[in-house]
C-alpha cells in the first residue's frame, strides 16, 4: 500500500513528535488533539525538530507546512492510509476514540497504538473488527530514536504487521516484533530491569545517583549503543562465543542475580532520586539537558548512517 496521507491522534510530546517524523518524509499528516492551545504546540514543536532532522539528512522530500488541524478524530483519519494513536493510557478514552474513528477510516488503513502500558488484546476491546489495529510503540522522541515495537495477534488481519513494518522502515524506524504479549513490552522490561537495580545502589548507599548515571554513560551504555547485551556478550568470550561466555561466567551471573535488589518506589525514594538528579544536573535546566541528550545521539545515528553507507 501507498502510504501517502497519515493522522496522528493526539498531540502531546510523542503524537508531535511522530506527526514531524512523517512529514520530514514528504508525507501529508492531519492532526487531532482536544486540548486547548494544542494545534500551535504542535507546529512550535515541529518547528525545533526540523533542524535536528536536517542533520541526520532525513528531510530531503519533507514539508513541515503538510500539516492540517482537525475539530474531531473521525475528520483526521478520514482518508488516511495510517493512523498513529497517541492520546493518554486510559482504556475507556482509547475505547471511546476507536468507537468514533471506526466507521471513518479506509478500508485499508492500519491504525498502530503508540501504548507502552497498555496491552494490544485491552486495546482491541474497543473495536467491532480489530483487524487492521496493531501496536507500534516507539520510543520518545519518535522523531529520533528508531525502534518501534510491533504487536499483532490471532485478531490482526495477514499483512497488517508487514505493511506497518514497511511503512515505518520507510520513514527510517528500525523495528521490532514482539511475539508474546506481556506488560511493557520489550524495551521498556529492560529499562525497568536496569533502573531496578540503579534505584537499589542508591538506596542502599552503595553508589550516588550521579556515580549510578555515570557508570552506565562511561561504561555498558557506550556498547550497547553499538550493539545489544547477547551480541556484545558473544564477542566477550573469543572464538568460543556466547556459549563460552556463559560457561566461563555462570556461576559468577548466578550470584550476582540472585543479589540484585529488590525496590519499591516511595515517595522518600523518588525524593533522594530527584534530588540526585538536581545535584547531578548542576544548575542546567530541563530544556538545556534535553538539548545536549538530543546532540550526542544526533552525534551517534550521524556516525552509525555513514557507517552504513560506507558498507
Amino acid at each position: 500500500m501507498n502510504i501517502e496521507r497519515v493522522a496522528v491522534l493526539g498531540a502531546g510530546v510523542i503524537g508531535s513528535s511522530w506527526a514531524a517524523l512523517f512529514l520530514s518524509a514528504g508525507i501529508r499528516v492531519d492532526v487531532y488533539d482536544p486540548a486547548p492551545g494544542s494545534e500551535q504546540r504542535l507546529r512550535d514543536y515541529v518547528a525545533t525538530a526540523w533542524p535536528t532532522l536536517e542533520a541526520l539528512k532525513m528531510t530531503a522530500n519533507g514539508d513541515p507546512d503538510a500539516l492540517r488541524f482537525h475539530a474531531s478524530a473521525s475528520g483526521a483519519v478520514e482518508n488516511a492510509h495510517f493512523v498513529q494513536e497517541c492520546v493518554p493510557e486510559r482504556l475507556e478514552l482509547k475505547h471511546a476514540l476507536f468507537r468514533e474513528v471506526e466507521p471513518r477510516l479506509l478500508p485499508e488503513a492500519v491504525v498502530a497504538s503508540s501504548a507502552s502500558g497498555l496491552m494490544l488484546s485491552e486495546m482491541q476491546r474497543g473495536w467491532t473488527d480489530p483487524s487492521r489495529f496493531i501496536l507500534g510503540h516507539p520510543f520518545n522522541p519518535p522523531h529520533l530514536i528508531p525502534l518501534v515495537e510491533l504487536l499483532a495477534n490471532g485478531k490482526t488481519a495477514g499483512g497488517v504487521l508487514e505493511t506497518a513494518e514497511k511503512f515505518y522502515g520507510r520513514v527510517g524506524k528500525t523495528t521490532i516484533r514482539v511475539r508474546k504479549e506481556v506488560p511493557a513490552h520489550v524495551a521498556n522490561r529492560l529499562q525497568a530491569a536496569l533502573w531496578r537495580e540503579a534505584i537499589s545502589l542508591v538506596e542502599n548507599g552503595v553508589a550516588s545517583v550521579e556515580d549510578v548515571d555515570k557508570a552506565v554513560w562511561a561504561g555498558p551504555g557506550l556498547r550497547w549503543a553499538a550493539m545489544g547485551p547477547h551480541m556484545l556478550f558473544h564477542l566477550g568470550a573469543g572464538p568460543g562465543g556466547l556459549r563460552e561466555f556463559c560457561n566461563r561466567y555462570r556461576d559468577s551471573f548466578d550470584r550476582w542475580w540472585d543479589d540484585l535488589g529488590e525496590v519499591e518506589l516511595t515517595e522518600n525514594l523518588a525524593d533522594t532520586l530527584f534530588g540526585g538528579v538536581v545535584e547531578e544536573g548542576k544548575g542546567e535546566s530541563t530544556a538545556e539537558l534535553c538539548r545536549k541528550r538530543d546532540e550526542m545521539i544526533v552525534g551517534f545515528l550521524q556516525s552509525r548512517y555513514r557507517k552504513k553507507q560506507t558498507a
